[in-house]
């Protein structure tokens, strides 16, 4: 089956896992479900898991408040140096024998180990495009001790991930400083593959209740309660993807597309347009309108 998302997606692609899926097609009993259900049929659908567990805890925390294009070179660079062929040999499988591994698959080393045993001052430099390096680089150093102390490291984070309660395992992560909803959710839904999982990034804010399947001035967690409840388990992996590039092609912040052609948007039919005034060129957030 052909797969049509981009490769490199920090929301998925290659580096997210999942393969390419066929799921069962029938009348969408809400209209959060026919949302996704149009997403799928433009961007793709797929079925995810299979990442790394500290891989995509390290990668998520890397592009916290900040764009895919800034965060994606901060962890190859990452990679590139505590992963297991790493050229600073800091931890097992490095340079000197020493040096860390991108996965815990027990045979390159372990990233989670490298990363603890880290020098915070390399480590900034070297996510360094991120953004908040020195916030980040404490964040993934304290991060990566946990993981040791906790698990033995990045294979048993993994196996905690992938194979552990889901709501226990969502908590545990929440436990850990520096690690929100959304970062949860796309560990539990890119590494444990787990079904009814709809991480909510600021597309997903934004589109949602622009579109008016979620009350407009819902938070975060409000949303993702919504899109759990209305859309299919199975589909809510892709659904995430999907409404963001939904979110980064046509239905931008300040310019959606609609705003010059009422027919550029594949959603018009299904969308309430919360905060869109096309006639007057306005766009406000959409917790703006509550009250009008």
């Amino acid at each position: 089956m052909d797969d049509p998302e981009p490769s490199r997606n920090i929301s998925g692609g290659d580096s997210g896992g999942g393969e390419p899926a066929a799921f069962a097609s029938g009348e969408a009993t809400t209209r959060a479900e026919a949302v996704v259900d149009r997403l799928g049929d433009i961007y793709w659908r797929k079925a995810y898991g299979g990442r790394d567990a500290f891989e995509c805890l390290v990668r998520t925390v890397l592009s916290q408040n900040t764009s895919d294009k800034a965060s994606q070179p901060a962890y190859d660079a990452l990679i590139d140096r505590y992963g297991p062929s790493g050229a600073d040999g800091e931890g097992p499988g490095g340079a000197d024998g020493t040096g860390a591994a991108g996965r815990s698959d027990g045979e390159d080393g372990d990233l989670a180990e490298s990363l603890a045993a880290a020098d915070q001052g390399r480590l900034a430099e070297t996510i360094s495009s991120a953004g908040l390096y020195n916030q980040k680089s404490a964040r993934l150093i304290a991060l990566a001790e946990l993981v040791c102390e906790e698990y033995g490291g990045a294979a048993g984070f993994d196996e905690f991930v992938t194979t552990g309660d889901p709501d226990e395992v969502r908590a545990a992560l929440l436990a850990m400083n520096g690690v929100g909803p959304k970062t949860a959710d796309c560990v539990l839904l890119f590494s444990g593959g787990r079904d009814g999982v709809f991480p909510v990034d600021t597309h997903v804010h934004r589109i949602a209740r622009r579109l008016g399947i979620a009350p407009a001035d819902a938070d975060h967690e409000t949303v993702r309660e919504h899109l759990e409840r209305a859309v299919p388990d199975e589909t809510c992996g892709f659904g995430h993807t999907a409404m963001i590039q939904f979110g980064r092609d046509t239905c931008t912040a300040r310019k959606p597309a609609c705003l010059d052609d009422p027919d550029a948007c594949p959603l018009a039919d299904l969308c309430d347009q919360v905060g869109v005034d096309p006639l007057a060129g306005d766009v406000v957030d959409p917790s703006e309108t509550v009250g009008d």
